[in-house]
């Protein structure tokens, strides 16, 4: 059965916009797995623009399923989850400027920075993956560098605007996911999807977890993060029992 990590960072968002206490991401990550996530995703950016030290330590210790921990690949971060020790960390491009992330990690150009780094998370017993776009060369320099599981990018199939260039988007990442596979990869997928689009991607059955957050924090403005998350679930077992 697939499934579905919830992306808890724009609760954040909403929190660090006033530097309130509220909302909490330890009630929002336990709202999510009351709906049905099987994970809960935190970036902790360099700038610490919405996720901050502190919570993802204190979500960890709160939930009952386990934390994603998505960080850039520099030495701090590196060192903040090997304390922190996660089940799972996804290593991530990341520049100031952006809004979000933009695209996936060049691993074929930073596979000397990238072994190492694979090899102190794995020894610290982090499952270790890399955020990539569906490309056979990157996703070859992956497992290069030792991740035994990648996050292919959706973001070019998620803003795809008219239905020829989605199909197209969609064989992409489908040849990806069956490349990695028959690697030995453990094949993980997200960025931009949401309950209109997700149904494709959920379809493929080389991938093993989708990883959705801000959807589902705009849809639960209006419903709550419980109905939001069951919902997106719904949409994903639906898709591929």
């Amino acid at each position: 059965m697939i499934k579905l990590g919830v992306n808890i960072d724009h609760v954040a968002t909403v929190r660090q916009a006033r530097l309130t206490r509220y909302p909490d991401l330890i009630q929002a990550a336990l709202e999510a797995e009351a709906g049905g996530a099987d994970s809960i995703t935190m970036h902790l950016r360099e700038d610490r623009r919405h996720v901050q030290d502190a919570d993802i330590f204190a979500v960890q210790e709160e939930i009952a399923t386990h934390l994603n921990l998505e960080l850039a690949a520099t030495s701090e971060m590196v060192e903040i989850a090997c304390r922190l020790r996660p089940r799972a960390c996804c290593i991530v491009p990341e520049r100031r400027e952006e809004l979000t992330t933009e695209g996936g990690l060049d691993a074929l150009s930073c596979i000397e920075t990238l072994q190492p780094m694979c090899k102190q998370l794995g020894a610290a017993g982090i499952e270790v993956s890399l955020f990539i776009d569906p490309n056979v060369a990157q996703i070859e320099a992956a497992r290069e560098v030792g991740a035994p599981t990648i996050e292919l990018h959706t973001g070019h199939y998620a803003e795809a605007d008219d239905p020829v260039t989605r199909t197209e988007q969609l064989k992409v990442i489908r040849e990806a996911a069956a490349h990695a596979d028959k690697l030995g990869l453990r094949v993980n997928a997200g960025h931009g999807l949401h309950y209109d689009n997700v149904t494709g991607i959920a379809e493929i059955e080389a991938i093993d977890e989708l990883n959705i957050g801000h959807s589902i924090v705009a849809r639960a403005l209006f419903c709550g993060i419980h109905t939001a998350v069951a919902e997106m679930r719904a949409l994903m077992h639906e898709a591929r029992p």
